[in-house]
């Protein structure tokens, strides 16, 4: 009896590995069909936006109720402009709804996480976002969680983030009006992360990295540069110093990063 209950319970362990590795495979094969279907660009991609009220603030609220859809137009014609600019055939790459917004807050990131922490993190916010959804029209391509927080408490912010694996952003952004230009950077920032796109900045310092995260790279002279390459991050003006872009008018897509979206072939 002993060497049969020991031989079910090593089969029966097998089965249940055998189930996991298929259950990942799926998933797997899904992320990697979605990310080709979002970078073939034959069809304008559905980016929803889901505000959160993240410091539970009353004047956060407020500006969190004041919200629509146009306050996230910049989005939108910065993406058509750039995309003029390097010959896509579609008009419209982006369209950004606003979705009603939500009370529960994502799982937070794991700090200086394993290789096994990011991945179930990972997980675990595809999952959260599954369950947390206020959004009631067509399923969208991008979901955008963002997080406000009031800038009379707040003056430094988490980190950002875009999942490329779930085609999920998690914005950390600044509940003011004054704001809001900001706000819509960092948002097609960790957008186009999820499509691909790369860091182009050193983490230590925040300083764009020449020559991709440069938006004209070949200037001379080279500095200071009038504008930001949309994931270098900032606007290079001296070899140690940069600066956030007051608006998008200042942020261009470069020529890696087009190449990382398929906008262009290397």
């Amino acid at each position: 009896m002993g060497l049969v209950a020991k031989s079910q319970r090593s089969t029966w362990g097998w089965l249940r590995l055998i189930i996991l590795i298929l259950a990942l495979i799926v998933v797997a094969m899904n992320a990697w069909l979605s990310q080709l279907r979002s970078t073939d660009w034959d069809r304008p991609l559905w980016v929803v936006i889901y505000p959160i009220n993240a410091d539970q603030g009353a004047d956060t609220q407020l500006y969190v109720d004041a919200l629509l859809e146009g306050h996230f137009d910049d989005i939108e014609h910065f993406m058509a402009r750039e995309a003029r600019h390097y010959d896509l055939p579609l008009e419209t790459p982006l369209e950004v709804y606003l979705a009603p917004p939500l009370t529960e807050h994502p799982p937070k990131p794991p700090q200086n996480p394993s290789m096994l922490d990011s991945v179930s993190w990972s997980l675990k916010l595809r999952y959260w976002a599954w369950q947390n959804d206020s959004w009631t029209g067509s399923t969208p391509d991008i979901k955008v969680y963002l997080k406000l927080h009031s800038p009379k408490t707040h003056q430094v912010l988490e980190h950002s983030l875009g999942l490329q694996k779930g085609m999920i952003g998690v914005v950390n952004g600044f509940a003011s009006v004054d704001y809001q230009a900001q706000n819509n950077f960092v948002t097609i920032h960790e957008v186009l992360h999820t499509l691909g796109a790369t860091d182009k900045y050193d983490l230590s310092n925040n300083q764009p990295i020449w020559p991709d995260g440069y938006a004209d790279p070949e200037l001379e002279p080279l500095l200071p540069q009038a504008y930001a390459e949309v994931m270098g991050g900032r606007i290079p003006r001296t070899s140690t110093t940069a600066e956030m872009p007051e608006s998008l008018e200042q942020v261009l897509v470069g020529e890696k990063t087009a190449q990382e979206i398929n906008w262009t072939q290397p």
